[in-house]
Parts: C-alpha cells; structure tokens; sequence
C-alpha cells in the first residue's frame, strides 16, 4: 500500500478567530427510509472560510458536552463534506449518501454532533467534480482526475470545523471517519480526537474502485473484501 502525503493550504491555528453562534434552529428529519430523528441546526459567525457550514446537534449532545470537563466519553463527531450528487440525488459512484444516513443515526443514538461543510469535490467544487468524473470514466482514479484538472488531491481544510465545535464547547471527541487526515487536522487545530470510529463500508459495483483507492492511495479505514 501507498500512502501519499495531502498537500493543503491551512491557517495557523492560532490565528483563528473564535466562533460565534448565530442562529440555532430545531428541524425534524426524515430518511427515504423512514427513519425520522430532530437536530438542533447551528450557524455561525467568524468561520475562517467565509463559508456557510452548519452543525447538527443530534441526541442528547448538551449532556455529552457538559461531562467533557469531568472526563466523560467525548460526543461522536462527523465532519461530512457536502456532496450533492451523493446526498441528493443517491448517486452510487460514491459512498456519501449512505454514510450521511449511517452518520445521523449512530450520532443521535450516542450524542455529538453532524458537521455540514460545504466543501463539495473535496474543496474543487460541484463543476470540477463532475469534470473529474469525465476524467475517471476515461480512466483516471479519483486522485488522478483532480491532478490532471490542475487542482489538489484533497483540497479540504477543517479550520472552521474546529471553529464550529469549539464554539458550543467540544474540545475533545470521538471522531466517526475513515479518513486519517480529518483527525489530523482537527488535533492540530487544537481538537483531542479520543477514538476513530470508522463508518460502515458501503460497497457497490459502481463504487468499488474509488473505495480501493481510498483506502490505498490516503490509508481510509475501509475493510473491502
């Protein structure tokens, strides 16, 4: 297996600015499924980015909070990264849209909190995601495309993610991603991550080659058989 390092562009974490909640909305949910839960929806002032992310407070997330000084399990956290044709419309070419389902459920049963970042295409946008697809039907992997559009492997950036947790006072979690650099970048930003849990793996014929090279080209916690 090769691992290759992510170049991304981060801010000194010191240099962020404290976050401010700015409005905090209850919404009910509801899956295809049927599977219905609430989420209390916070935005925020003072993201880093400029962009507007949200944070879904799911379960009993206050109470998960308040034990964090006392040395209580951390609230499990995933940083989901918009993905319209996997969110919205149940694309299969990748495996969004299920562990965005995966993610609701298993945080609302432990407490913690759902971040929405609008970073779609891993930060290149809705455009040149779809643009990098032509390039993976033409035989690119999903790394490959980025590169030969002239951008980044992976051009995310967690910075206001940070930002979003530290504000309702979540400094230390239990973090719910396959993904190695998400935990990275949240510790160096100044969040302890306890525990990765990984998600489920959720494989199909269409999906099965970018899921490969997840897991074989940036070292994703995916079990393929």
């Amino acid at each position: 297996m090769t691992t290759h390092c992510l170049q991304l562009r981060r801010p000194d974490a010191a240099r962020l600015p404290r976050a401010e909640v700015r409005t905090q909305v209850v919404i009910p949910l509801r899956f295809p499924d049927g599977y219905a839960t609430t989420a209390d929806v916070l935005t925020f002032h003072h993201l880093v980015d400029g962009k507007e992310h949200l944070l879904l407070g799911l379960g009993d997330w206050r109470a998960r909070v308040a034990q964090l000084p006392l040395g209580g399990d951390a609230p499990l956290v995933r940083p989901h990264s918009e993905c319209l044709t996997g969110d919205v419309f149940g694309s299969e070419r990748c495996d969004c849209g299920p562990q965005l389902r995966e993610a609701v459920e298993r945080i609302t049963a432990e407490g913690g909190f759902l971040l929405y970042l609008r970073q779609e295409g891993r930060g290149i946008g809705l455009y040149e995601k779809l643009d990098a697809y032509a390039l993976q039907d033409a035989g690119l992997d999903t790394y490959a495309a980025n590169r030969a559009l002239g951008r980044g492997e992976d051009e995310r950036d967690y910075s206001a993610a940070v930002q979003m947790l530290l504000a309702v006072g979540a400094d230390r979690i239990r973090l719910l991603s396959n993904n190695p650099d998400k935990a990275a970048q949240l510790e160096e930003h100044g969040v302890a991550v306890d525990e990765r849990v990984p998600t489920g793996v959720h494989l199909s014929a269409a999906n099965r080659r970018y899921l490969t090279v997840k897991r074989d080209h940036t070292a994703h916690t995916l079990d393929i058989a």
